[in-house]
């Protein structure tokens, strides 16, 4: 997945469980992928900066930027 032009790219995903996710930032400026629960959180991705998330259990997780709170998405994880 990417990060681009201050979106997500792309902004909903339905993967199986055990997927790992990967978001690499192509923005000149740092973003974040944030669950909007907590669940994980990448840190500040830089440009260029990537960032993998493995989803073990099912549900639908919602996330955003901390930094540009508009961007948002969510990965919805099946059983």
């Amino acid at each position: 997945m990417t990060i681009q032009q201050f979106t997500y790219r792309p902004d909903m995903e339905t993967i199986p469980v055990g997927t790992t996710v990967d978001w690499t930032n192509l923005d000149l400026v740092a973003h974040t992928v944030t669950s909007d629960t907590g669940v994980f959180d990448s840190g500040l991705l830089q440009n260029r900066g990537t960032c993998a998330i493995t989803f073990t259990t099912p549900g639908t997780f919602a996330y955003h930027c901390t930094i540009h709170p508009a961007m948002v998405a969510t990965i919805k994880v099946t059983g």
